[in-house]
This record gives C-alpha cells, structure tokens and sequence, in this order.
C-alpha cells in the first residue's frame, strides 16, 4: 500500500477486525467449516484427475466428487456411529440393570491372584472390596450417564447435525470447483516470499493428508481386527469396544492397547489363561503391528516429523480441540517445525528448505 503511516495502520486494524468477526460468524459451524477443508485437500488430487476428463463441465466434476464423497467418507461414518450408539445404549441397560458388575469382575480377579500379588495391592490399599467396588460402581454409572446423554444428544441434535453436515458437503462442492483460484488468492495475500509460501502450503496439505489418510485408515484396520477378535472370544460388546479401540488408535504407540490390555489382565487373572493368550498374541502381533508398520509408512514418512512429535502433538491436540484435533494438532507441530527451518536456513545463509 502507498499510503502514510497513520492510514496503513488503519487499513489493518480493520483488516484484523473484519477477520475476527467473520472467524466469529463462522464459529457456530467450526466443525462443518474444517471437515469440509480437509475432505477438499484430501479429494484435490483425484478430483484434478477427474477435471481433466471433463474439462468443459467443472460442476459436474466437483458434484461427482462430493458424491463420492457423500459414499464412501460420510455414509460410512453415519452407519458406524449409528451401531455405535446402539451397543452403547445397550452397554448402559446392562450397568443399569446389574447385568454387567464391574465390582463382581474385580472380586473374581483377586481371588485368582497369588498371595504375593495380593500383598502387593494391599500394600497400595487396593484390595479392600468396599471401596473398589463402590469406585467402580462410582465410574460405571458416571459412563452409563455419558453414555445416555451422549445417545439423546445425538438424538435432539439431529437437525443441526444435517444443518451442518449440508454445510459442509455445500462448501466442499465449491472449495473443489474453485479452490485453485482460492489458494492463489490466499498466496497473494500472504506477505512472505514465493518460496516460503510455497513450502509452508506444501507442508500444510502433506501433512493434513498424512495424517487423515494414515491415522484413519491404522484406526479402523485395529478397530476392525479388534473387534474381530472379541468376537472370536465371546465378548460381548465386540461393536463397540472395536469402535472405541478405532478411537484410541488415533493416538500413536498406546493406543488399543488400552482396550484389549486389560480385557487379557483380567483373562490371565480368572484362569482363562488360553483366552488371555490368544488376545495378548493378536494384540501384541496382529493389532500391534498394524501401527507399528502402516502409521510410520502412512503418516510419518510424509509428514517427516519423529514419532514423539506426532504423539505429543495428537495427545494436546485432541485435548485442547477434541475429535478435531488429532488433524490440527499436527499440522501447527508441522508449521512450526516448517517456520524454524525457513528461519535457521535464512540466518544461516542456506537455501530455504523446498
């Protein structure tokens, strides 16, 4: 701007208040807002395969893909949560009922064990059955009330679950058809340099990609071959512990483990040792290895970020922003390796990264 000092000041403090307020305006529809974003970085490549074919009808093209979209994201998703919501409300009849008694579990679990396990809980006063049991019983019904909350939330909130689901599939339709001339614009807009905007948009979609595409596709092989292998065992509520596992995978190392990991304690402590077996060999050699060989391949060798990086960064992300953030907790962890790269190389005299 060729201006005076007093206007350009001017200029952007009204440029940061009209921003903030229509980062206000779109606030109520966060969720829709960003999951369209991202399903917008991550069909842009099939999407410009698919343009390429029908050149003269961009409408089509960006309708089709929403389509495919629609199909094989959404549906699927929609379905899941419904059997979700399902076996969770039938979780909660059981806990109401008696059915499932968490403090029984536990009794049957320090009967089993030897006498030296037994002084060792003792020792941390974890053997007396009262208070476990009013814990545990304390814990069941605090998540039997999450649980039917969560379940009538969903019901109550159907209609602004469609409003924003409408949104999103609406915005995705035109982030397809005219993203192109958005990023451009928002390049022109940036004031750095052209290839350092270059390598911070590079690492913003790379990343967004890697991690949708990777944590999502090693959460629902666990879920899956978790929830087949309670099946296989006889454990009721396969759906849902496999979905709660696919959940849990999100988060690098630990993850499902935190479900079948007990599931075997408790196995191995009530003398099913064949069963507690079975689970811990799938679990450690099946299950495990799925993330131990699809996360690095899937996510870290595109994001090039260490393992811990990504952990750190997924465990504060969904912390501070929830579901949403196991995308954007790594992305800003990218961005601000990705800026201290472009400002070592600049004070050190090196090309910038590319």
């Amino acid at each position: 701007m060729n201006s005076s000092s007093p206007q350009q000041k001017t200029f952007l403090f009204l440029l940061i208040c009209t921003s903030l307020a229509f980062a206000a305006v779109l606030w109520p529809f966060y969720d829709a807002v960003f999951w369209g974003v991202v399903l917008a970085i991550l069909f842009a490549p099939l999407h410009r395969r698919l343009l390429q074919r029908l050149p003269k009808h961009p409408n089509l093209a960006a309708l089709l893909m929403v389509g495919l979209c629609l199909m094989v994201v959404i549906l699927p998703m929609t379905l899941l949560g419904l059997s979700l919501v399902q076996e969770a409300t039938h979780t909660y009849e059981r806990l109401r009922s008696g059915q499932l008694n968490l403090g029984l579990y536990f009794q049957q679990m320090i009967a089993a064990l030897p006498d030296w396990a037994v002084q060792l809980l003792a020792r941390f006063e974890l053997t007396s059955m009262e208070a476990v049991q009013q814990k545990l019983s304390t814990v069941a019904v605090q998540a039997s009330q999450l649980i039917a909350t969560r379940a009538l939330n969903i019901g109550q909130n159907t209609f602004q679950f469609l409003i924003s689901l409408g949104i999103m599939l609406y915005l995705l339709f035109f982030l397809l058809r005219d993203g192109t001339v958005l990023v451009a614009r928002l390049r022109d807009a940036v004031p750095l340099n052209g290839p350092h905007k270059h390598h911070l948009v590079l690492k913003f979609t790379t990343v967004i990609r890697a991690t949708v595409k990777g944590n999502v596709l090693v959460a629902a092989a666990q879920g899956m071959l978790g929830g087949f292998i309670f099946t296989v065992l006889g454990i009721q509520g396969a759906v849902f512990w496999g979905v709660l596992m696919a959940f849990l995978s999100l988060l690098p190392a630990v993850g499902a483990g935190l479900i079948w990991g007990p599931v075997a304690l408790y196995f191995f402590a009530t003398g099913a040792t064949g069963q507690a077996i079975i689970l811990t060999a799938f679990g450690v050699g099946v299950i495990g290895l799925v993330d131990n060989l699809l996360r690095p391949i899937l996510v870290g060798k595109d994001t090039k970020m260490p393992d811990y990086v990504v952990l750190i960064s997924t465990l504060g992300g969904m912390s501070l922003l929830g579901i949403n953030g196991f995308v954007i907790g790594p992305v800003i962890a990218a961005l601000f390796m990705a800026t201290w790269d472009i400002f070592a190389a600049e004070n050190s005299g090196r090309p910038p990264p590319s």
